[in-house]
């Protein structure tokens, strides 16, 4: 039986964004094993392998993950280790050193350079000679956007270079549904007909960014009280932004759901979707959204850019330009023609990023080392 590990910082990322490729090598006949921290349950898994791995790469605890995932590489002789996450791909790919040298194939899926265009200098002293290192260790390094694929080509070293768009949405749970049906998911998840649902689905940390959007509904309540901010994903910033919610008075209208697994149902229900980060690969929760036909307000970043396009799909506006963002979601929310567009352009703009069109472009990338 042919074997494929995969690696990443926390099982969540599995989760989300790599069910269908789980799935395909399952159908396939592969053995489908993850290594990753954290206790969500994977369909289409046969071996989950739990290993602290921790996003700093001072934490002294990568060392234990190192050589835990050397010893599972070298037990089991995987034919494609497929590793995601910077440090899930640096450990991973360390791992892999020998076993590599005996026939196994390691991709590296980058879900967004550290170093781009306009990041701080700090960010290309330190990640790039790592990525840079770690490129030579790579068989198939796959990207997601333009920017990052260019850089990679130029710049680093891996026997292979692609690009892919995302990591594809899951069409059969992400479309757009009828007011009707918008309006019973409202009863059931126990929200009011009349208010307007903004919605960010993504874990909360440093880098999302929440804060953007709490401040930004502390702006927007001053003038209107029908709007709520939901924001679901797991608390990986020690309670942070809860905090800052209630220190600015608007707890209340802030949901925190932590960990979901009906988010179909939830942008189902909501209004607009919003965005925060300041960096992103191409985020798989702003492509569902889309896919819903929510309109987008995001913050500036290059993942944002190629998802979110001005005035034709919503606005993409300066990161925590408060303010700014404020203004063009009260203009979404204040105008139904404007809304509609939004609404039928989402829909439309986000098509080539369905799972069905991205499994297309990793099948021949995979077909490569599965034959």
């Amino acid at each position: 039986m042919k074997k494929i590990l995969y690696v990443a910082t926390i099982t969540e990322h599995f989760y989300y964004f790599h069910l269908p490729y789980l799935k395909m090598f399952h159908d396939l006949g592969w053995r489908v094993d993850v290594a990753s921290h954290g206790d969500v349950k994977l369909p289409f898994c046969d071996n989950r392998y739990e290993i602290p791995i921790k996003r700093s790469p001072a934490d002294k605890d990568n060392f234990k993950a190192y050589k835990m995932l050397k010893k599972i590489i070298k037990d089991n002789r995987y034919d494609i280790v497929h590793c995601h996450t910077p440090m899930g791909g640096i450990l991973a790919r360390l791992a892999s050193f020998s076993q590599r040298k005996k026939g196994t194939k390691v991709l590296y899926t980058a879900h967004g350079f550290h170093f781009y265009d306009g990041a701080p200098k700090a960010n290309w002293m330190v990640y790039f000679p790592i990525e840079y290192v770690m490129s030579m260790a790579t068989d198939c390094l796959i990207t997601i956007n333009d920017e990052d694929y260019n850089c990679a080509k130029k710049r680093l070293r891996a026997k292979k270079t692609e690009k892919v768009n995302g990591v594809g949405y899951n069409s059969d749970r992400y479309f757009p549904v009828s007011k009707e049906e918008k309006l019973a998911l409202r009863d059931k998840l126990g929200y009011s007909r009349n208010e307007k649902l903004l919605v960010y689905v993504a874990e909360m940390n440093l880098n999302k960014n929440q804060a953007m959007l709490i401040r930004t509904l502390k702006i927007i309540s001053e003038k209107r009280d029908d709007v709520r901010l939901i924001i679901a994903g797991a608390d990986n910033f020690n309670g942070e932004y809860v905090k800052l919610a209630a220190e600015l008075g608007i707890d209340k209208k802030v949901d925190f759901l932590g960990h979901r697994e009906d988010i179909d149902d939830i942008l189902h229900a909501s209004d607009i979707a919003v965005g925060s980060s300041y960096r992103e690969g191409l985020p798989v929760n702003v492509m569902e959204a889309l896919a819903c036909g929510l309109p987008v307000v995001l913050s500036d970043n290059r993942g944002h850019r190629v998802l979110g396009v001005n005035g034709e799909n919503g606005y993409v506006v300066k990161v925590n330009d408060y303010e700014a963002m404020a203004q063009r979601i009260n203009e979404i929310l204040d105008d139904d023609n404007l809304y509609e567009k939004f609404s039928e352009n989402a829909v439309e703009l986000i098509k080539p990023y369905s799972k069905e069109s991205v499994l297309v472009e990793l099948k021949e990338i995979y077909n490569h080392y599965i034959n």
